[in-house]
């Protein structure tokens, strides 16, 4: 008689003369085959047969490249909320001096239009080739000149001659404020990559009451990119705004001085 033919009849007594014993020892060398089996697959494969094929392409996946840039812009919120009839207060704070645009009801597809032809053409690095980007679609147009270095609020409002009291019905068609930043001596441009800052916000108005915030910021560069600042107060999904294509852009981590940029090129 073999090993095998006594394990079998080891196993056969031993169910004969007590089954619930013979039912857990089935049962545990079930659970350790188990384990076994899902520590090889999940753990991982072992070296000696993985291919090396694997192993090149693990060698051959780009590594993100961090670069750093300074970027002169930046844009908040005043203090005090606003509406579309109280109007808005911003704080620009401007390493040079710089002018803020400030455009109200800005057509969402002619903001898109705008972005796709600064990736694809001239950088858009002054008030007037956005505006013109921009297809003149917007309902008014608000300028500023901040000096360097100025935090002082700037008031901005929709006049009220003009009888806009809302931005129409969700989903909408147009952005209710978009904020333009751009560098005021032609000089200056050549010495930042970072050309203009483009400032989405929301407003409340009679048909959305939502609280002013932050919807969108992009980077513009003077090579075309565009990148998205990431923060606390960019709240894009909370905007019932129509948008029919969303322009690509690159993911930009803004240090805590908010003055270099850390731009993560993908």
């Amino acid at each position: 008689m073999d090993g095998f033919d006594m394990a079998a009849l080891f196993l056969k007594m031993l169910y004969e003369y007590c089954p619930p014993f013979y039912i857990s020892l089935v049962f545990l060398c079930f659970i350790v085959t188990a384990a076994v089996v899902l520590l090889w697959f999940r753990i991982d494969v072992p070296v000696i047969l993985r291919s090396s094929d694997d192993a090149d392409l693990l060698a051959n996946i780009p590594e993100k490249r961090m670069v750093q840039v300074i970027n002169p812009f930046a844009l908040e919120l005043g203090s005090a909320g606003g509406s579309l009839t109280e109007g808005v207060a911003l704080r620009p704070r401007c390493l040079e001096d710089c002018v803020l645009s400030v455009y109200w009801g800005c057509s969402i597809h002619g903001l898109q239009s705008a972005l796709q032809a600064h990736q694809h053409g001239p950088p858009l690095s002054t008030p007037q080739r956005f505006q013109t980007a921009l297809h003149f679609q917007y309902q008014h147009l608000q300028t500023f000149h901040v000096c360097r270095e100025d935090t002082e609020e700037r008031f901005t409002q929709m006049p009220a001659e003009l009888g806009v009291w809302d931005f129409g019905p969700q989903p909408r068609t147009c952005y209710p404020l978009v904020a333009l930043l751009t560098l005021a001596q032609p000089e200056v441009r050549n010495e930042y990559n970072v050309v203009s800052s483009v400032t989405v916000i929301h407003v409340p108005d009679n048909s959305y009451r939502l609280s002013t915030r932050v919807l969108f910021q992009y980077l513009l560069t003077s090579q075309g990119s565009m990148y998205e600042l990431k923060g606390n107060t960019t709240e894009a999904s909370q905007g019932k705004y129509f948008v029919e294509k969303r322009c690509r852009i690159q993911v930009l981590q803004q240090l805590p001085d908010h003055k270099d940029m850390a731009l993560t090129v993908l």
